[in-house]
């Protein structure tokens, strides 16, 4: 397919991961039309050569594929009514968040009910592996509508699968995110007991980082930790608590025992008490050092 045939992508949704999927959307030769509440983020996306509109609704009648990047299901029914009136008959509206299955299913019900194909797409990774097309994308719903964008996806992800019945898709990202619940602690509590140790941190994570011990959020997190850089956030942790409800919601559901998940919680949650809502994740780190400083003071 050369750069003049690829189909126009519409973006609904520029933040951390929206605005990366643009980005690498129109480097790898597709249109992109978008559309943000953020003024910041149209700019972006009309400096890198998209075109920026003032709605979603006009997002949704100016392409064939739409990817719905919204950080809530608030957002979510508010867009769905929107594209509703406009949506194209055949189009493939991608559902790329990490929401409740019940809300994409709303989603869906309404844009079928138009004509447009409805698929749910969570994708796993952080704002800075989406900047490096470094994501997973795991697709769910009607395959043939799946392989109308296989191709528009390649140009944002490392990893793109077809799962199978629409919410596969999701299930996976619960799991998904459970591990990196887990082991953005581990790095956290790892990278101290080495820091308490004495040990240079940057050793440390040239050491561990091929070992047994590595994983790909201490491939990630870990410089993050080591350099106490927390924002600008690749996960704001506000954003990230969402996430670790649906995560305990679906265990429940699914009657699973979480030692790890449900023991990690309290850490996040001071987090936010600690005022960290708008850091990335990472800022785990400063949560767990701050405990051994209180302590010392106490001595």
């Amino acid at each position: 397919m050369t750069t003049a045939t690829k189909e126009t992508v519409g973006i609904i949704g520029l933040g951390i991961m929206g605005s990366a999927y643009a980005k690498n959307l129109l480097d790898s030769g597709h249109a992109v039309v978008g559309t943000d509440m953020a003024e910041e983020a149209m700019a972006a996306l009309a400096g890198q050569g998209g075109q920026r509109v003032a709605t979603a609704r006009e997002v949704a009648a100016a392409a064939d594929i739409l990817l719905l990047a919204l950080p809530s299901v608030k957002a979510l029914e508010t867009v769905t009514k929107e594209i509703a009136e406009v949506v194209r008959p055949g189009a493939v509206v991608c559902e790329m968040g990490t929401l409740p299955i019940d809300a994409k299913e709303a989603c869906r019900t309404a844009l079928e009910a138009k004509g447009a194909h409805v698929l749910d797409c969570p994708v796993s990774g952080t704002g800075a592996q989406a900047a490096k097309r470094d994501l997973s994308i795991y697709a769910s719903g009607d395959e043939a509508a799946f392989r109308k964008v296989e191709a528009a996806f390649a140009g944002f992800a490392r990893d793109v699968r077809y799962c199978g019945g629409f919410g596969t898709g999701m299930k996976l990202k619960y799991i998904a995110n459970l591990l990196v619940t887990i082991h953005n602690l581990s790095t956290a509590e790892a990278l101290l007991l080495a820091e308490r140790a004495g040990l240079d941190l940057n050793l440390v994570y040239d050491a561990i980082r091929p070992g047994a011990g590595g994983s790909r959020m201490f491939d990630v997190r870990a410089p993050l930790m080591i350099e106490e850089r927390y924002e600008p956030a690749t996960m704001k942790m506000d954003i990230y608590i969402k996430d670790l409800q649906l995560i305990m919601d679906f265990a429940r559901e699914m009657r699973a025992p979480t030692p790890l998940m449900t023991a990690s919680l309290p850490f996040y949650f001071a987090a936010l008490a600690q005022g960290r809502g708008k850091e990335d994740t990472a800022s785990l780190f400063a949560v767990l050092k701050g405990m051994t400083e209180a302590h010392g003071k106490g001595e």
